[in-house]
């Protein structure tokens, strides 16, 4: 007879959320649940396809290299071909293996910017980003909860050339060599901050800048006890240090594993997302004279469509998960796929999120036009106007994180504070317009025990005042 803890464990289901499969090491996230999962994403990849490869790689976080080491054995034990990152690499270096060395699939054992507790497992596709929702759909009917494989030696399967290592960094740097003015960005790096977060992306910026200011540029698998999230909480230590030299224009703050970015100006104020975005959609029509439609997801701020319609752009706005971006960004022609947690991939590159390449396109772009991020900013203000979006995260108990999802669903709130509401969105989770351009959402974490709520205004101050109204009303 099962005892209480084996009855829990046995009843554990491994379940992948926005972006990826993630757990607490040593708990639920232990190298017997990795098996598993590994086992069914090999399987997944015999019953799709004959082209049984894969890249499999991992981040700074504690235990990646056995984790990762486990995950190749697993796969060569099924006759796959894998790639072994010989060191730690970032996702995007993953994607981009898989479409230059035409693998089939790619693993990388992350938890992006979750605390140091966690660990986690990402699956990406040929093209170069993340798996679409039905395919991870199958892998989790794949995982088999009885039996787990018999494994030889990580030598066997070397000897037998299943496994290979490979330099993904290397290949990294080749692409944004053939991709970017290395000499202008060379000549701005003086002017350049960067923050690693102690994540996977530490060593680029090392290699292709090595002038520029640098912080956190080593492995500390702990992080600090900062969870690697590249937002302005938990980037003081590099916010005073713009601030406190005058030497500095810009600063790029990468997460975990160096898809997701953080950006700062030469005041050291932090320059969101939202505000990245439209710059980049400036720069990519205007100075690179691309085209093609904006992907965004539900939380990002409606300036984004302000500012396509008067470049002549069309939107389209999908759930809040990568994967919903990249289904568009594989069959249709796009132009920036963009989520408001830093997640943006841009044409021309893999359709992919990446912290490194979308800040080396904002220094490029002041580069080319020789105008600070402020200015580039002003001029955005010109067209769209000045807006902030803000957000909270509410750590609640679950009982009631679901009775205020269950209020929303039923239409309880009619408005929040003095704001009257005038319509609701229910795309992915509950947005709430209440005229003027303003708007606040609620919706439930996919990957943390969080309850997110955003806000836009014109001002920083007027979000946070729809926030606190919001947060008065629903708790």
């Amino acid at each position: 007879m099962l005892n209480t803890q084996e009855t829990i464990k046995h009843m554990y289901k491994i379940k992948f959320g926005t972006d990826g499969w993630r757990e607490i090491i040593a708990d639920n996230y232990t190298v017997e649940n990795l098996t598993r999962v590994a086992h069914a994403t090999g399987l997944w990849i015999l019953n799709s396809s004959e082209n049984k490869t894969c890249t499999v790689g991992y981040d700074c976080r504690f235990g990646g290299k056995i984790f990762a080491e486990t995950t190749a054995k697993v796969l060569a034990n099924q006759g796959i071909k894998v790639f072994l990152s010989n060191n730690v690499c970032s996702t995007p270096m993953i994607s981009l293996a898989n479409v230059e060395f035409n693998t089939f699939a790619g693993v990388i054992i992350t938890a992006s910017h979750n605390p140091a507790s966690y660990n986690g497992y990402k699956i990406k596709a040929s093209y170069g980003g993340p798996a679409v929702p039905t395919e991870i759909e199958k892998i989790e009917t794949l995982i088999d909860y009885k039996e787990l494989p018999q494994l030889l030696p990580l030598e066997f399967y070397i000897e037998k050339d299943l496994i290979e290592y490979s330099d993904f960094e290397k290949l990294y740097l080749n692409q944004i060599a053939n991709k970017f003015d290395l000499t202008k960005l060379k000549q701005y790096a003086p002017h350049f901050g960067y923050d690693a977060m102690f994540g996977a992306g530490q060593n680029v910026i090392k290699n292709l800048l090595p002038n520029a200011h640098l912080l956190h540029c080593e492995i500390n698998p702990s992080f600090n006890d900062t969870a690697p999230e590249p937002i302005l909480k938990n980037l003081q230590e590099f916010s005073s240090l713009i601030k406190n030299n005058a030497e500095i224009l810009c600063g790029l703050a990468t997460d975990g594993d160096a898809d997701r970015i953080g950006f700062f100006d030469s005041k050291g104020q932090f320059v969101d997302s939202h505000h990245l975005i439209l710059l980049l959609m400036q720069y990519l029509t205007k100075y690179k004279g691309l085209s093609g439609k904006i992907i965004k997801s539900f939380s990002v701020s409606n300036k984004i469509d302000k500012l396509a319609q008067h470049i002549g752009l069309e939107t389209i706005t999908t759930k809040i998960g990568f994967k919903y971006i990249c289904e568009y960004m594989i069959t249709d022609d796009v132009l920036i796929g963009a989520e408001e947690s830093g997640g943006i991939a841009v044409k021309g590159h893999i359709p992919e999120r990446d912290g490194i390449w979308m800040g080396l396109l904002i220094l490029e772009y002041m580069a080319v036009t020789g105008k600070s991020i402020e200015e580039l900013i002003a001029e955005t203000y010109e067209i769209v106007g000045p807006f902030a979006v803000e957000r909270y995260d509410l750590h609640i108990k679950e009982e009631q994180k679901q009775t205020i999802i269950a209020n929303c669903k039923a239409n309880s709130y009619k408005s929040f504070g003095k704001y009257q509401i005038e319509r609701t969105e229910y795309l992915d989770g509950f947005k709430y317009h209440l005229g003027n351009e303003e708007w606040v959402m609620i919706r439930p974490s996919g990957t943390e025990p969080v309850l997110r709520v955003y806000a836009e205004s014109i001002t920083s101050a007027k979000a946070y005042e729809i926030l606190d109204a919001c947060k008065d009303t629903i708790l």
